[in-house]
């Protein structure tokens, strides 16, 4: 694999609370030269990110409902909504955790239908499962519900709770979605040793802060 190949399967990433404009222009850049797919940044900064991306290849994704998952679907349909008009074409939102772990599979897949709603035809959805607190029998349901609801992609981990991505949960994810739905990695990922697993292991994308590094190691 080159690096540019490398690169295509990465979202480049930034989501501290404590990130400065002067970061995101510099992730921006970054992306510039080495060819990322996309910018994850949170809301508040996509229309900086989009003004610095729009006329290139580099997609402005954001994340909605984020970390915790706990906003209703009313706000977490506007946030979406409003960063789509913003300039985001990819979405990554967090699932009604607590509603799943809870059996009220209605609830998870409205919540996730009522973001996809907005972002049909508009941007790219993936769904946030937080697989690190699901036991594998929900990690499957959330799937599940993500493609009934007409996700484009199921994503392991927010990085913000208890755990990141394992070549496990991808293998499980990849099973339940098939060939259908795209497979996202995300949290913990700080080398190419561990990229090329995840890949290995069905993830059609990569979520990482740690992406110029990744790719500097492949010479």
């Amino acid at each position: 694999m080159n690096k540019l190949v490398l690169a295509s399967y990465i979202d480049h990433t930034l989501l501290k609370a404590d990130a400065l404009e002067i970061d995101v222009i510099k992730l921006c850049r970054e992306a510039l030269e080495y060819k990322f797919t996309s910018v994850c940044i949170n809301p508040a900064f996509v229309k900086l990110a989009y003004s610095f991306l729009k006329d290139t290849d580099v997609k402005v994704c954001t994340v909605i409902g984020f970390p915790l998952g706990a906003t209703t679907s009313e706000v977490k349909a506007f946030e979406a909504e409003t960063s789509i008009n913003n300039g985001a074409s990819e979405i990554d939102m967090v699932i009604n955790i607590g509603a799943l772990k809870s059996g009220k599979y209605d609830i998870v897949e409205n919540d996730i239908k009522s973001v996809a709603d907005k972002c049909k035809g508009k941007a790219l959805l993936k769904v946030i499962i937080e697989a690190c607190l699901l036991t594998d029998e929900e990690k499957v349901k959330a799937c599940e519900l993500s493609k009934s609801a007409g996700a484009d992609f199921v994503k392991t981990s927010t990085g913000f709770s208890t755990g990141g991505a394992t070549v496990e949960d991808i293998q499980l994810m990849r099973k339940c979605v098939g060939k259908e739905m795209g497979v996202k990695a995300s949290g913990g990922i700080r080398d190419y040793e561990t990229t090329i697993r995840m890949i290995e292991a069905g993830a059609s994308r990569i979520g990482a802060s740690a992406s110029t590094k990744i790719v500097d190691e492949l010479n």
